[in-house]
Parts: C-alpha cells; structure tokens; sequence
C-alpha cells in the first residue's frame, strides 16, 4: 500500500477504545422546551417496535402531557429512593440498571448534579459506568450546560449555571442530534404553558427566554453541533487515509496565576484549542517562597486537566514574566491567554502588588514574539471573591517584641559609641539590625524594624535631640538614605531567606520521597512494601493511610494501614471498589462519590491497577489541596514498589517453574531409558532361557544377567524412592555406633556384579572408631558412589575407599582413576539429574545418586564434595564426614 494512502494508526485507536463499550446519543438543544426529551422518547419507540430492548433508566417529564404519553409503551426502571434532609427523593438505579441489561438505555439531563450519596456526583458519570458496561444510552443536554460555554452563556443570559458537562462527554459520543425550534415557536410553547406552568413561563420569557437570548443559544449549539460534525468528518478521513487539511503544531498555553480565582481562562483555553485543532497546557504560576498552591487554584488546574489540557507547575520569585516566556519557546507556543487582574488603587499596587500584576505587567513588556489574550474573570451573578494568598508568615507580638528590643539594644550602643564616631556611621548599626531581622523573619517585621529606626534614629542622635523635628539638612539626609536603605537591603534579605525556604520545603519534599523510594527497594516482599508505604505515607501526610488490594478470590481488602484500621465502612469500600476498577481517584476532593472522607488513588502500573491507597486527614478531610500531587506521587511509588514485588515474585516462580519442568524431563527421560534398558535385558535373558539347547554354562551367564539387572533395577528404584523422602522431609534416621570397615565389606557384596572388572582396595584401620550412623542409609551413599566410580572408570581400574579420623567427625573418601569430573561443571556434581557425560556413549544411571548422597550425608550432620584424585583432574574423589559415635 503506498504510504500517502495508508490509515493513519492514531486515528484507529478511538474506535479499538471503544470496542465493547455501548453507544452514546445526545440530544442537544438550545434551551428547556425545544422537544429533546420528547424526541429521544420517538426514537426509542421506534427501535422498541423493531425488537431493541429499551429500557428508561430516568425520563424527567416535568408534568407535559405529550411526554408522559410517550412513556406509556416503554417498560420503564424504578428509581432507587434516598432520604435526604428529611424528605425521600428517587435518583437513577445505575446497579440495576446494568443489571438488567437492556440494548439502550433512556437517561435524561446529562448535566443533573446527583444526591451526596449516589455513587457519582454527576449524572453524566453514571451514564460512563452504563457505557463501560456495553449498553447503549440516549440522553439530552442543553447547550448551556456545556463546560466550555458555560461563560458565554453566562454573558448572554445573565445566569451562571453550576452543572456543567466535560467537553470530551461530547467529543466521545457516537451521535449528536441537534433539535432545533425558532426562537418564535419556543415562547409560543411557553406561553401554552407546555414548557412551564404560567407564573413561571411569564418570568422565564421576560428574562432567560427572552428573544435575543435564544437566538444566542440558538447560535451557540449549532456551532456545537458543526464543531462535533467537522470532527467526525476529519476523524473518518485520518481513518480511511482520505487526503486534506492538517492542524499545526503550535500550542496555546493558558497562563493561570496563584492569585487569580475564577475559571473562565480556561474555558477559553479549551475552545481556542478545539477551534485551532491544537494541542493545549496549563500552567499554574506561584511564589517560590509559598510552597504550594492554594485551593482555588488547584480547583481550576483540575478543571484544566478534565478538559484535556497538559498540566504544568512554576514556582517564580520576582514577576515570572521571563520563565513564562521560556516555558512557552520550549512548548512550541505562539498563542497565551491569562486572566486580566482584577483592578486596584495605585497606592494597593505600589505598597502590595500581586504576583498577578506583576506576571501582567511582565508579560506586556517581554511577550512581543507571541500573541497575548487577556480574558475578563468579572463574574456575572454574584461572583466569588478570590480565595486570599499568604505571602509571607503572620506578624505576631512576639516579633514586634524581638524587634523591640534589638533596637533598643542598638540604639544604647549607638549612645555609646556617639562620642567616637559620626552620626552617619551610627545610622550603619541601625541598617543592620533591619538586615538581621530580615533575614531571621521576613519582609514585614524587616518593614517595621526600618521604621523604628527612623524614629529612634531621629529621636535620639539629631539635632534637636528627643524631638521628632530636624533641624540640620545633611542628617535629614542621613534618615533618608536610612530608611531607603534599609528597606532595600532588608528586602533583599526577606528574599533571599523566602529562597532558602522554598529551597528547604522543596528539598525536604524530594527527600521525603527519596526515603520511602529507598525504604521500598530494600523491602523484601509484598508485606515489607505494604507497611513501607503506608507508614511513610501516614507520617509524610500527617493522618490516616490504608492501601488495599486484591487478596483471595480477586476481593479488595485491606493489607495494610497507619494506624491500624482493621475495616472501612461500606460507603467508603464503595468508593475504593471504584478507584480500582476505573482506575481513577474517588472520594473526599474528587468528582466521584465526593462524599466519602477518604482520598482513594488508584496504584496504576503497567497499564494495569494493582490497588488503591486512601489516605484522610486526622479531622476526617482528605489531603489539602497542595498536598493531593504529593499523595499522587507518593501512590506513584507505592505502585512502582508493588509492581517491582510483583515482577520478582513472578520471576521466581517461573525460574521454579522452569526447573521443575527440566526435573521433570530429565525424570522422564531417565525412566524412559534406565527403567526399559535393564528390563529389555531381564526380559531378553529370559526368553533365551526357554531355549532347550542351551548349556549349563549359557545358563549361568543368563541366569547371572537377570540377577545383575534385577539389582541395578532394584538401586534404581531405591535411589528414586530415597529423593522422594528426601524431597518431603520424610527421611527419619535410626542411627547406632557402626564400624564402617563392616559397612564397606557389605556394599562390595552388593555390588558384586559393577565391581567385577574393578579391584576395590579398602584402606580403615582396624582402630577406627565407631560411627554415629544410620548404617542402612550410609550403606546406600557407599553404593552410590562406588557404582558411580565402577561406571566412569575404565575397566581393569582399580578404585580405592578409605576413611580418616578429622577432629570429632569421620572423612570417608572413595578414589578412581576415572577421567575425573569437568572443572566448569564442579559446581553441578550434586545436583539431580546431572551426568557428566551426554549423548549415546552417556553410561546408564538416572543422576540421582550422588544428590541422594549429598541430602543423606547433609541429614546426618555431614558434608559431602567432589574433586580430583590426580594432578592435572585425573581421576575423581568424592569425601564426605560423618559423625564420630557418642559425640554427635
């Protein structure tokens, strides 16, 4: 397929998103009473006619009687009852809903706010949770609860509607259909009274109806509806390789300061972005010397963030004009919008001016390669005053009383040392106590320490004394260029500490995160990293942390809290259930289940929620607004821990799964081969024994064969059922004293047949203590390796066993002049179902015997290696220690 005619794979994604999930239809009207319910009620019937089953989760008829009709042949869900503030009120059954699994799903006004205790805040989170579980949803929503025009509409009509709908609710439906009725028509039907009753359809024509207002409306959800169309049209063109117009890659950055508090910046951010098909960020701006940021503008940064914009923090110290610039060239921004400042006296700027007014000012003189947009933030309807900044710590009485002090100190030195110097250098004393109270407490007592010392400057060291009036103008001179200094040089000092500060707060916020990061990597298990992280998240936060996760039958549970919490409440079991199966935050300062005191983050790794971790203040609120992004990091590196436990414990169980199933294969193969060969031989004996001919003497070598076979079958099977003891920790020893020169006469007998081409030579002194042994089990580690040794020798080869006494134990060794074991596999020689040689010329034997020998030998207390018994690696030797009888 030639490449300009190949699908772009982006613009297939959406659709592989959307596999499984149920259809979304919206009805999108202009205002109330244009006929949306009612043609979404027509819709539904007609598939209800052809076999769909439709079912009407939540239908609001508002008392119109050609509504109501309507649902008299649709089945129809009852509503789920909620007692709140005294009275019983009916809300959508979203469980059983789902439950009952119907082809469409009817839910009317996607913008109602639910009651605190419903599962969602918002109804349009509820029809998610439908979609997610494959049913089809028609809705209804009017232009004006639409999240990006909630301001506009505002400015036309008047009214700021508080129940808004997420752009990207429209940007994910399947299908809008716009219903759409002359502005004439509406205020007929509300004039009929079949939009409301007739005080209400009076007031509403005189004012939210009027004409001019919804031809505005009107206007505004065509341009919705076009926008939704345009975008389906370019997403079928990227989809099916269809040649045409492209967006740039320029971005628009909005620009919101710490102390600016209303929302309608980003708004405008949003529909500036969507009608330039472009990317977009927000970037919130506050003092260095603050820390965090304040409610307000955590509130509207998460509104940035539900409307799609890439989120970005800078901590500025003077008017942060030049980093917003830098972070724009970087960005590839061309177009920034920030709010325009609220106004205020001259006198109000000079004395205290804002970190708004100065990024505004900043901004107009330096921003001459980008194009500005100053949006209005003058609410409409009782607007909200912004939430009130704190710059700088409390002046208190203690520090007026430090202050004090230090200048009454100040000025009895001065007093002092009048009679030595000048009275301009006296003024230098005075200059340094405001740097010394700057630097120890900040700008304002440094402001109030500069004044006093133009008082006391003034009252006590110019002419004439103890008056507050100047006579000479070379010392009014001198307090001048006091007070100025002062001020200056305290202020640069309040800053330089305010740095420090920010400086400390920062570094001690990545050290926090540090110190668990490092507590995780040194935890062991799943267990380890579960108390890790809840205490570090509990004394980090200061309250309460729970982390839960699946246990069992795939249940969330708790597996961990500080303190100890043993249980939650079902609300907030709920909302954590949530958490993990959406992979999203609930709870307390969330859109979902807002209600709930607890904070729950999911643990998202690998694309995968492996847990929740909720955390709640000590006074029963959730993390403050400046600490919600330091619990979500914190829940970053809890998930990171978790899944590095995860990822190690899965490692380790394929590495046993892996040497279980070469055990296993080398089991079957040694069955396979060293079960059939000496049975193929008993069974070849015999038959040649049927034959009447034979002599005596070929009946004796037969007779001797099935004898030789049968034992070497019978060690086979002895070896197999010793590691299988050995394997369970059911091999008991009934040990006793044992001559261990009785030991090795008795494993030559039962080894008549190996041994028969290979002189043994046994070299125990007759004065060899006894052994505190098993003697049965001893014996069969003697076996072992002697028919190891028979096997790998050469016939003729001689082999030798002899024992030593070492200390309090005995070393029993056993040599051949064997080719001896290869030195890259030494490590190897005790491990089951190792051989040392391979392929057709491997001697017959399971590799067992030796690991059978090493678990013997470790069960008595002994230990067992394998070397060479020659120089240069010739020949093998094998020694192991047992035990001396009567000092064990």
């Amino acid at each position: 397929m030639p490449e300009q005619t190949r699908p772009d794979p982006e613009a297939l994604l959406p659709a592989a998103k959307r596999e499984g999930r149920g259809r979304l239809k919206i009805f999108l009207g202009a205002a109330p009473g244009v006929g949306k319910t009612y043609a979404m009620l027509d819709a539904a019937a007609r598939l209800a006619r052809s076999g769909t089953h439709v079912l009407v989760g939540l239908v609001e008829t508002h008392g119109r009687a050609e509504t109501e009709a309507m649902l008299h042949d649709l089945t129809v869900l009852p509503r789920r009852p909620f007692f709140h503030n005294g009275r019983i009120l009916h809300e959508l059954d979203v469980d059983a809903l789902i439950a009952a699994r119907p082809d469409l799903a009817l839910i009317d006004e996607l913008a109602h706010s639910n009651l605190s205790d419903s599962r969602h805040q918002k109804r349009w989170q509820d029809v998610e949770d439908v979609l997610a579980a494959g049913i089809d949803v028609f809705t209804t929503l009017n232009v004006q609860h639409v999240e990006t025009l909630n301001d506009m509409v505002a400015r036309i009509t008047g009214v700021r509607v508080r129940e808004t709908v997420p752009n990207r609710i429209l940007a994910e439906a399947d299908e809008i259909e716009l219903i759409d009725l002359p502005p004439d028509e509406l205020i007929e039907r509300l004039r009929a009274g079949k939009v409301y009753v007739e005080d209400q359809a009076a007031r509403a024509v005189a004012n939210f109806f009027a004409k001019g207002n919804l031809t505005a409306l009107r206007e505004l959800a065509l341009r919705t509806a076009a926008d939704r169309i345009d975008r389906q049209l370019q997403e079928h063109m990227a989809a099916h390789a269809i040649a045409g117009p492209w967006p740039t890659q320029e971005r628009i950055m909005v620009v919101m300061p710490q102390e600016a508090s209303g929302q309608d910046v980003i708004r405008a951010g949003k529909r500036a972005a969507d009608r330039a098909r472009v990317e977009w960020l927000a970037l919130g701006i506050s003092r260095l010397r603050e820390g965090r940021p304040s409610a307000g503008g955590a509130n509207t940064l998460r509104l940035a963030e539900q409307l799609g914009a890439r989120i970005s923090l800078l901590e500025v110290e003077d008017d942060g004009a030049t980093e917003v610039i830098a972070r724009a060239g970087r960005e590839n921004v061309r177009r920034i919008l920030m709010p325009r400042p609220r106004r205020r006296t001259l006198f109000a700027r000079l004395m205290r001016p804002s970190l708004h007014e100065r990024l505004y000012d900043g901004l107009l003189r330096k921003a001459g390669d980008f194009e500005l947009t100053l949006v209005s933030e003058e609410a409409v309807a009782s607007p909200a005053k912004a939430e009130p900044v704190r710059v700088s710590e409390p002046f208190s009485l203690r520090q007026i009383a430090i202050v004090t002090g230090a200048l009454g100190v100040t000025t009895g030195i001065a007093a002092l040392l009048r009679p030595v110097f000048p009275i301009t250098s006296l003024s230098l004393l005075f200059m340094t106590v405001v740097v010394a109270v700057a630097a120890r407490m900040g700008r304002k007592p440094a402001l109030v320490a500069a004044g006093l010392s133009f008082l006391c400057f003034n009252f006590f060291f110019t002419e004439p004394l103890y008056t507050l009036r100047i006579w000479d103008q070379t010392q009014f001179l001198t307090l001048v260029l006091l007070v100025i200094s002062s001020m200056l040089t305290g202020n640069l000092a309040a800053r330089l500490r305010e740095r420090v500060i920010a400086q400390k707060a920062a570094a001690e916020r990545t050290a926090k995160l540090y110190e668990f990061s490092r507590r995780a990597a040194a935890a062991a298990s799943f267990g380890d990293v579960v108390w890790a992280a809840v205490s570090h998240v509990s004394a980090v936060l200061g309250g309460h942390a729970v982390l839960l996760a699946p246990v069992g039958n795939g249940r969330l549970d708790i597996v961990g809290s500080s303190p100890a919490e043993d249980h939650l409440p079902a609300r907030e079991m709920t909302a954590a259930r949530y958490s993990f199966e959406h992979g999203e935050p609930t709870g307390r300062g969330s859109s979902t289940l807002p209600a709930v005191d607890w904070l729950f983050l999911p643990l998202v790794a690998s694309d995968r929620c492996i847990g929740v971790l909720g955390v709640r203040s000590e006074d029963g609120n959730a993390a403050l607004a400046g600490e919600r992004g330091l619990a979500e990091a914190l829940a970053d590196q809890v998930a990171l821990a978790l899944e590095r436990i995860r990822l190690s414990e899965d490692l380790a169980q394929t590495r046993v799964s892996s040497e279980a199933e070469r055990l296993r294969t080398a089991l079957l193969s040694s069955v396979s081969h060293d079960l059939r060969t000496p049975l193929v031989s008993i069974l070849g004996a015999a038959e040649s024994l049927e034959n009447p001919g034979l002599t005596d003497h070929a009946r004796g070598i037969l007779t001797e064969t099935i004898r030789d076979e049968g034992e070497r079958l019978d060690r086979y099977i002895q070896n197999l059922l010793d590691m299988t003891r050995l394997g369970h920790g059911a091999l008991k020893l009934r040990t006793s004293a044992t001559d261990l020169r009785e030991l090795a006469g008795a494993a030559r007998r039962r080894l008549g047949g190996p041994l028969r081409d290979h002189p043994l030579e046994i070299g125990i002194a007759e004065d060899l203590p006894a052994a505190d042994i098993d003697p049965l089990l001893i014996e069969q580690v003697l076996i072992n390796i002697l028919d190891n040794a028979a096997k790998y020798s050469g016939i003729g080869s001689a082999i030798y066993l002899g024992a030593d006494l070492t200390g309090n134990a005995i070393t029993v060794w056993i040599e051949d002049d064997g080719p001896g074991f290869p030195p890259e596999a030494m490590h190897h020689v005790f491990d089951m179902f190792w051989r040392a040689e391979q392929g057709d010329g491997m001697p017959m034997g399971a590799g067992l015997g030796l690991a059978i020998c090493r678990g013997i030998v470790e069960a008595h207390g002994g230990t067992i290696s394998a070397g060479a018994a020659h120089a240069r690696g010739r020949g093998a030797r094998i020694e192991f220690t047992v035990p001396l009888a009567g000092r064990s």
